[in-house]
Formats: structure tokens, sequence, C-alpha cells
């Protein structure tokens, strides 16, 4: 991987997702990539988005303690972006020139604001370049 990156929230989804195996490893491989130092990265809407799904929908939801754990060693050490003004106007340039959701713009405003060169995401373009940051399928 190498250069500084961003993890979208269906990443660490789908390292829960005993269902599908192979996208499983390949989740935690990104993840335990992003972990390392000076790798990975994730904004407060990851973080989120990431709990939402996990305590509503997963087929055995995380309880509260074990969300906790999970935000504690894995989601907060990987928080860097936060919001801001600026974050939020730069998503809404992103919408209007990709004509990305604005919570897809979103993340790649975080990931640019963060420096990132790529961004793992199972649900953008593979290999589109937005603001110099790569979108890459981990999955393909």
């Amino acid at each position: 991987m190498g250069a500084k990156f961003f993890v979208d929230t269906n990443i660490f989804v789908y390292s829960f997702d005993s269902s599908a195996k192979k996208k499983q490893r390949k989740a935690k491989d990104v993840i335990a990539e992003a972990l390392a130092p000076n790798s990975g990265i994730i904004s407060f809407q990851v973080i989120q988005e990431f709990l939402n799904v996990a305590t509503r929908k997963f087929r055995r939801p995380l309880t509260v303690r074990d969300s906790k754990f999970y935000l504690d060693r894995v989601l907060f050490p990987l928080c860097e972006i936060f919001p801001n003004e600026s974050l939020y106007a730069t998503a809404l340039d992103i919408t209007s020139e990709t004509q990305y959701t604005f919570y897809d713009s979103l993340i790649l405003a975080a990931a640019s604001a963060g420096n990132c060169k790529m961004l793992y995401s199972e649900d953008l373009c593979h290999q589109r370049i937005v603001r110099g940051v790569t979108i890459i399928n981990p999955f393909q």
C-alpha cells in the first residue's frame, strides 16, 4: 500500500461479514495496514456510519460494550478528520464536479483533507482520481 490512504466505511463493515470470506479477509488486511503508523486514516463520518450499521444492521449486532471496544482500539486511533466549514464546502464542490452523493463527496473531501493518495472503497468508481485521491476498490 505504501502511501497514506483513507478507509471508507464499507471496508469496516466487510471485516465483520463472515458470509463473504474473501472480502472479509481483504478488509481485515486493509484495516491492519491502516493501523500501522502514518498509513491509514478515517473521518468522523466513517465512525458514525460504521457504528450505526454495526449496532443495528449486522446479522448479530455489536453490543454497546463491543462497539466501545472497537471504537477505542480501531476507529478512534484512525480518526484524523473532523467536521469544519471547509470540509463541507469541499464536499459540495466535489458533488458538483463528480455527481457523487453528498455523503460520498464528504468521504472524498476528508481523504483529500487528510492528504491521502488513495481511498479504499467499494462504493465509488475504481481508479477514478478526484482531487488527487485515487479511488481503489480493494475487492477487485
